[in-house]
């Protein structure tokens, strides 16, 4: 019995030990790298290069490629090296775990992270997509007439913005049918699929596997005339397949953080990722409520480095509204990440919709659209429905890539907070919806606004009984057209003021001595530009 069960154990750790794995190799610096930040030509597209100079973007080392030299030592212990990561400077391999603890002796390797257990990458479950609901069959004609109408996108396209020339890349699980399916066949007529990669299998097709991303891309770029229109049917489109429908691992995470990088040297403007991420089929791996914080997961620190790269980053907040979990999850947590919640058709919350605040107590989602009957493009071609958040992001992602069409020279913050400003609740936000419903008309309205440095000051805020409750508008010139509103948080006219503001009136001071202490509305406006903000008296 006792050579029995040491035989029984020699052959499973013999079994565990020769395993192959699929691991993420950190390594401890880029020193050699062929590559310098003088010469980001090398290694970004003009398109890159030039979103990060309209945004004042320097490029630094952590854009450089990985050494070659480091990745050429791995491969040389035997395993086979796959994608490497510029952000996090290391590369993923596939082997056992006699060689990984090689590999972890290197010189230049800080360490490894399992991230999935046996082989995948060969060439040949998704409890996170954000799909509440089956498809079912929608009525055929102005299909998309409500979704497109909730967040103005139908006035946007009305003017012209329809995705022209703005690079939007899409995170998902698979495009059944978009290759096949005759809503999506003008983007192949005009050469509008720019490029596809499946992080699953290191290949480039993406029309297999699920056809989640098919409904949510459909929402963007589906077109049928007179029936179904895509928010933004005339734009290029990335699509990079990063989530494993058969199984739930940590790799998909990196798989993401591959694409986000991919879609960062490729000039993408806008991400769209209906996915989310908390639990897994390895517990291990499992994160908790209290990682939902912007900066603990791997997936939210790839979204918050692709936001500091000049991408808007739209995403999913999660269908964990009704179950255990119930709130966000990553990379919905991250602070500068468009976080997208679902509504029905009156404006309310929809049950599944995952709640905010992030762990660190921001409100979160940021902004809501239509998710609950979302009008889709099917991978047969045909029309239906479905729920989730994940088809309320792209309508979002849709509004962002028309304002950045429409506003070529503002920052991709600018453009994230002026959706976020015009929400239907931004005056009073809250952890169910955000900041409301946002619109492309409110969009605007905000990106028409002054910058307050560049013609009027307004100090202090809040107004407090240290300053005498005075609160001061400092203009920098006269203005012949001054109107100068005050509001409370009920809409009741605090102070107004309509005339010219010459020198003499300069600067205008208020005075909040009689007031309650809370939140008032300041609305300035004048030839010009139209300025709004906040101002709290406190004690």
């Amino acid at each position: 019995m006792r050579i029995t069960i040491s035989i029984l154990f020699a052959f499973f750790f013999t079994t565990c030990w020769s395993q192959t794995n699929r691991y993420f190799v950190f390594f401890k610096d880029k020193v050699n790298t062929t590559f310098t930040v003088s010469n980001p030509s090398a290694f970004l597209s003009a398109q890159s290069i030039a979103r990060r100079q309209k945004q004042n973007i320097s490029i630094v080392e952590e854009d450089l490629p990985v050494n070659a030299t480091y990745v050429q030592q791995v491969k040389a212990t035997g395993a086979k090296t796959f994608f490497t990561s510029k952000w996090r400077n290391g590369v993923l391999v596939q082997t056992d775990a006699a060689t990984i603890s090689i590999i972890n002796a290197l010189p230049f390797v800080s360490k490894s992270e399992l991230v999935a257990p046996n082989v995948k990458l060969q060439g040949g479950r998704i409890a996170s997509k954000e799909r509440e609901e089956s498809t079912q069959q929608a009525a055929s004609t102005n299909a998309t007439e409500f979704q497109l109408g909730q967040i103005a996108l139908d006035k946007m396209q009305a003017l012209g913005y329809r995705g022209e020339n703005i690079n939007i890349a899409q995170f998902d699980s698979g495009w059944i049918g978009v290759n096949t399916a005759s809503p999506f066949q003008h983007l192949f007529t005009d050469g509008r699929i720019k490029a596809t990669f499946n992080f699953i299998t290191n290949t480039k097709n993406v029309y297999s596997t699920d056809d989640h991303g098919t409904e949510v891309f459909s929402v963007m770029a589906g077109y049928v005339p007179n029936t179904f229109v895509g928010g933004v049917y005339k734009a290029n489109f990335f699509l990079y397949l990063t989530e494993d429908v058969s199984t739930e691992y940590r790799i998909e995470e990196y798989n993401w953080v591959f694409a986000a990088e991919k879609a960062d040297s490729a000039g993408v403007d806008v991400i769209n990722s209906s996915l989310g991420y908390n639990t897994f089929d390895q517990t291990s791996m499992d994160y908790s409520y209290a990682d939902m914080n912007g900066s603990k997961t791997v997936v939210s620190v790839a979204a918050k480095k692709a936001t500091e790269k000049g991408m808007i980053v739209v995403c999913s907040a999660g269908n964990e509204g009704a179950r255990a979990w119930k709130y966000i999850t990553a990379p919905a947590d991250v602070n500068g990440v468009l976080a997208i919640g679902s509504v029905t058709t009156t404006g309310s919350r929809s049950s599944f919709s995952s709640f905010g605040p992030s762990a660190d107590n921001r409100i979160k989602p940021d902004v809501v659209a239509f998710g609950s009957g979302t009008v889709v493009v099917t991978p047969t071609g045909s029309i239906g429905t479905a729920s989730g958040t994940s088809l309320a992001s792209p309508l979002v992602a849709c509004l962002a890539a028309g304002l950045v069409q429409a506003y070529p020279s503002l920052t991709s913050q600018e453009i994230r907070d002026a959706i976020i400003k015009s929400g239907d609740q931004s005056f009073a936000p809250d952890n169910n919806k955000g900041y409301g419903i946002p619109n492309f008309e409110g969009a605007v309205n905000s990106l028409k606004t002054i910058r307050q440095t560049d013609y009027l000051a307004v100090y202090p805020n809040p107004v407090s009984s240290s300053t005498n409750y005075q609160l001061t508008i400092s203009f920098k010139e006269p203005i012949a057209d001054a109107s100068i509103v005050l509001y409370d948080l009920l809409g009741r006219v605090v102070f107004s003021y309509s005339d010219a503001i010459t020198w003499s009136k300069i600067p205008l001071t208020l005075d909040f001595s009689n007031q309650p202490t809370g939140v008032y509305i300041l609305e300035i406006k004048s030839s010009k530009g139209n300025y709004t903000t906040k101002v709290v008296k406190s004690n």
